[in-house]
């Protein structure tokens, strides 16, 4: 299957962010494309899968398990599967980022607020 797919097909209601499912399309990856504010961002969850950042704009702050990392414009950051992970646009301008699932399919977990992160 060989296609454009128009942003709007795949924008998340109500926002800037796109929501690209692989499997929807013929494709094994799947993708967030998220245009932030500052401080805005994820809450922490996890994937079964990795998952890796590319900054095209801005700068965020990620939380990868214990570690804590700062990307900016160019910048490329991977989350090994199963770890609790976020990030937090901590610049002064719009953060554009692209979160790649390494699935067909994005399968999520939210941390519970009450619930320590853990690393598994």
């Amino acid at each position: 299957m060989s296609a454009v797919i128009p942003a709007d097909a795949v924008r998340v209601p109500g926002s800037r962010t796109l929501r690209f499912e692989g499997e929807d399309h013929g494709s094994e990856v799947s993708f967030f494309l998220v245009t932030n504010d500052p401080g805005q961002g994820p809450d922490l969850h996890r994937h079964p899968y990795t998952e890796t950042w590319s900054v095209l704009e801005g700068e965020a702050t990620i939380r990868l398990g214990d570690d804590t990392v700062v990307a900016r414009e160019g910048d490329s950051a991977v989350v090994q599967a199963d770890t609790w992970h976020g990030f937090t646009n901590t610049g002064s301008d719009v953060l554009r980022i692209m979160c790649i699932h390494a699935s067909p399919r994005m399968v999520q977990e939210d941390r519970m607020p009450s619930a320590p992160p853990t690393e598994e």
